[in-house]
This record gives C-alpha cells, structure tokens and sequence, in this order.
C-alpha cells in the first residue's frame, strides 16, 4: 500500500466517522452513485461536426467557438478520445450520439434512410465498454435545414423528410437498445424558430403536434427505447420565438406519455430546473435532464460545480428521483481541451450528487416537519463545511482513476502523444 493510498483512506475513515456523526450511511451514499450513469455528450469532441460531411455550418441556432488545437476528425479518433476521458471519470457511463455521426464509409446517406447499421461500431465500442448509448435525430446541418425549420416547415416536403428522419432514428434507438441491453433514450430537439415576433405563432405549433404524431405513431417497446422531446426559450436566430416551448412541451410529453428533456441552458436566465424537477415528476414517469450552464444568453458551457448543479443534485436525491431520471450532459466548448472538458464536466455531476446523497435528510425532514426552520437552515449551511472531498477522493481512489487534480497530467500526456499530432 502507498503511502498516498494509506493517507486517503485514513482520511476516508475520518469524514465516515463525521458524517456517522449525523446519521449518514457513507457506504450506502456511494454504492448509489456508483448506480448513477451520466450519458456524456460525443459532440464534445468535434464541435459538433458529425461525419456526414454535407459541407452545411452546425445552424440552427448552434455555435462552437474557439479552435484549441487536437479535435476529432473520425469516428476511430472521437472514441479514442472518450475512452481516454471515461478512463478518468468514476463509474459506468453511457454515451449521447447524433445521428449525423453515422459511419457510412463514404457513401452519401440521407438522413431520412438511415439504419442502425450505419451505427454499429458505435454499439460495438459501447459493448466492449458494457455502457448504453442514447440517440439523437440531428435536425442541422443539412441543407434541408438551412432556413432554421424542419418540422415546422411550410413545405410539406421539406417537412416529410424531416418526419421520415425522425421515425428512422426511433428505430436505431431501438436496435441500439436491444443490442446493448439497456433502454436508449431518442431525444427529439429542432431549431425552429423566429428571429423576430411572427405573426402566426399558433401554426407552426400546431403542425409540430401533426409532425411528433407522425413520428412517434410506430410503437416501439419501452425497454428497447424511450422517447423524450426537449424544449427551449430561445436561440441564435430564434431570439423572439421557439416553436417548441416548454409550455408546448410539456403539454405534448403529458398527453403523449414521452419524457421531457429539460435543459439546464434553455430557460430564462432567472429560471431553474431544479425547481421544475419535482413539479413535471407528479405527472410524468421519466425525465431527461441535459445538464449544461448557461452564461447570459449562451446555453452550453462547460458543467462546473454551481450552485444550480448542486441544487439539481439535491432534487434528485431528496426526491428520490434517480431511478426516473436520465442524466445527460450537453455543451460545447472548444476554447479548452476537448478531453478536459468532458471530465470536467462529468466529475463536477457525480461530485455534486455524491454531496446531495451525503445530506443528513432524515434529520433535515424532521427539523422541517415539525416547523424548526432554524435548525433546518443551521444544518444545511454547517454540512457544506463537511468533508464530501475525503469520499469523493476514496471513491475515485476505488474505482480506479486519479484522484484530486492529477488526472489533468493524464490530459497533458495524451495530448501531447495523440492530439497534438492531428495538425
């Protein structure tokens, strides 16, 4: 044993002798975590280029900025470059894809005629690592989306297409979760919008409704895949309306039994979804969350350890929530290391739920039943100064990955021996 190891697990012994102190079973807190798959996001890895090579931007209210150097320019290179991250982060994760990141050796395939076997060394990879994927239709960049609409689009051509891409990529998502044995979750997300106010806000939405209908009218099996729909206030070129609202969301997932994605980045910036999880959970069975951090009107930060974050984390736990809600991650930055970022952003989610399951909730529920909101607000600032970093460190040290900040050598290293060497 090491001299480090010895230390990190005194240290250990110490914060479960503390938090035992305030009826926290340390054990059982990691044992849940060690259940808790976050699904990280490959788009991450390429500024949100896919493979299709249609020679279209991203659009669609979608912008990457920055160009640090090392950023993956095939399929064999993006999940080099995840395997090098999930290599860092704790736990069994999963893996978020977009359909344009099909593999179609070369071959021109429209999206509309895609096919899980354009995926299949993704569900290979994934098997091999014995971690789930989820879907994604990708409606950008294409040229059948240049005008910022899609399903929404006033030709019904245009709009058939788009319908015909949605119906094939709940079928992928079904092979995807039949070969990997775990549900995959098909997420429906689309740009369309209005720069400025329109006149007609009432008809496009109501042909979104007739689009989702037709999408989802093929019934799939739940536990092949699960379907969710994913809302948005705003985006560029999209300021003054979103076809596809939360309100218009939430009405369609309740009276459609889907899942509603609710995206940490796509509220006003005064608004939370860690207020929203509990409300939309009495009517609905499952949610997804895209955890990203919005700065002003940007949506997709790097996830970092907020206050909002914690706040999400502690809905979960105190709720009791983590079996109903899938946990993905969704932002893009390419001013960093690309790696970097997503271990970042990783760590930081099971950080924050590791110190939402080490509160003291019996205690907190027994002061606030019986009205001590004193004692309440006492407690919950005195556990912030508690050392979740000591667990954190031994669950990091059990599973295998560094411990602390010296994961970022690892980052150094492979950049300079792989990613440098991309030009």
């Amino acid at each position: 044993m090491s001299g480090q190891t010895k230390q990190l697990e005194q240290t250990f012994a110490l914060a479960k002798e503390r938090y035992a102190a305030l009826g926290v079973d340390v054990d059982e807190a990691l044992s849940r975590l060690s259940g808790v798959a976050i699904s990280l996001h490959c788009w991450q890895g390429d500024d949100v280029g896919g493979f299709e090579n249609t020679g279209e931007a991203i659009g669609g209210g979608l912008a990457v900025t920055g160009n640090y150097p090392g950023k993956a320019r095939t399929p064999d290179e993006l999940r080099a470059d995840l395997d090098q991250a999930l290599s860092l982060i704790p736990g069994t994760h999963r893996l978020n894809l977009h359909a344009s990141y099909a593999e179609t050796g070369g071959k021109r395939v429209e999206r509309n005629e895609l096919t899980p076997e354009y995926f299949r060394n993704w569900i290979d990879w994934a098997k091999n690592k014995r971690m789930g994927i989820d879907f994604n239709p990708t409606y950008f960049a294409h040229p059948k989306a240049t005008s910022g609409l899609t399903l929404t689009h006033r030709d019904a051509a245009i709009r058939k297409f788009w319908i015909e891409h949605g119906i094939v990529c709940r079928r992928i998502g079904a092979a995807i979760g039949r070969a990997l044995g775990t549900p995959c979750v098909t997420n429906v997300w689309i740009p369309d919008g209005s720069k400025d106010a329109p006149v007609d806000r009432r008809g496009p939405r109501e042909l979104l409704v007739q689009a989702l209908d037709a999408i989802f009218t093929e019934p799939i099996d739940s536990k092949l895949n699960r379907d969710a729909v994913e809302c948005k206030l705003f985006g560029i070129g999209s300021e003054s309306y979103v076809v596809g609202s939360h309100e218009f969301y939430l009405g369609y997932a309740l009276s459609r039994k889907k899942l509603l994605c609710l995206d940490a980045g796509h509220f006003h910036p005064t608004e939370v979804i860690s207020d929203k999880i509990s409300s939309v959970l009495l009517w609905l069975d499952e949610i997804l969350l895209h955890v990203s951090r919005g700065v002003r009107w940007d949506s997709d930060h790097v996830v970092t350890l907020t206050d909002e974050l914690q706040a999400i984390a502690q809905e979960l736990a105190r709720g009791d929530y983590l079996g109903r809600v899938h946990a993905g991650l969704d932002y893009f930055d390419a001013s960093i290391n690309r790696v970097a970022a997503w271990v970042i952003g990783t760590r930081a989610m099971l950080k924050a739920l590791l110190m939402a399951l080490l509160e003291p909730l019996e205690t907190l529920r027994a002061h606030e039943a019986a009205g001590d909101l004193t004692a309440r607000l006492a407690i919950l600032e005195e556990q912030k100064s508690l050392p979740y970093a000591a667990v954190w460190d031994y669950y990091c040290l059990t599973r295998d990955v560094p411990v602390g900040p010296a994961w970022i050598e690892n980052v150094k290293v492979y950049e300079l021996d792989v990613l440098s060497r991309r030009g």
